[in-house]
């Protein structure tokens, strides 16, 4: 009787985590993006060496979080609603070679977005993805993303 009961309290206990609301996004930081190290490594199908990134232990709790990042908004491709996002405005940026790749991150919105100015800072929310093997792709990206409010 006394094994029926704990294992009572404890389904009750889990099941009131499994539906508390998981709360608001984490506050992300450019900084907190830097726990990541760069090793170049060959790619055969482009004949290149890139960099290819391990992500540190605080990038890797991230992954699959809500989370929210204030930076700058850089267009890519206006037509195709493709931005990134920088830690540093267009002049400093790292397409610009003023920054590592791990001062950007893709932004794949929730819905169409509406049309961003070039450098316009602003904070979004969303899902941190890692991205160590698309090479086309960037390392960081934030799915589902929207402009928090």
């Amino acid at each position: 009787m006394k094994v029926l009961r704990i294992s009572l309290i404890l389904f009750c206990v889990t099941s009131l985590f499994a539906f508390t609301p998981t709360g608001n996004p984490v506050k992300l930081t450019w900084e907190t993006l830097r726990d990541v190290t760069f090793k170049k490594k060959w790619y055969a199908e482009e004949s290149i060496y890139m960099l290819h990134p391990t992500f540190g232990a605080s990038v890797q709790k991230l992954k699959n979080q809500p989370v929210s990042i204030t930076g700058y908004v850089l267009p890519v491709d206006l037509d195709a609603n493709l931005y990134v996002l920088s830690a540093f405005p267009f002049s400093a940026c790292f397409f610009c070679g003023g920054a590592g790749p791990e001062t950007v991150m893709t932004l794949n919105f929730k819905k169409k977005a509406r049309k961003f100015k070039t450098d316009e800072r602003l904070t979004f929310t969303g899902t941190l993805q890692l991205n160590a093997d698309d090479i086309y792709k960037m390392n960081y990206i934030l799915e589902n993303a929207e402009i928090a409010e």
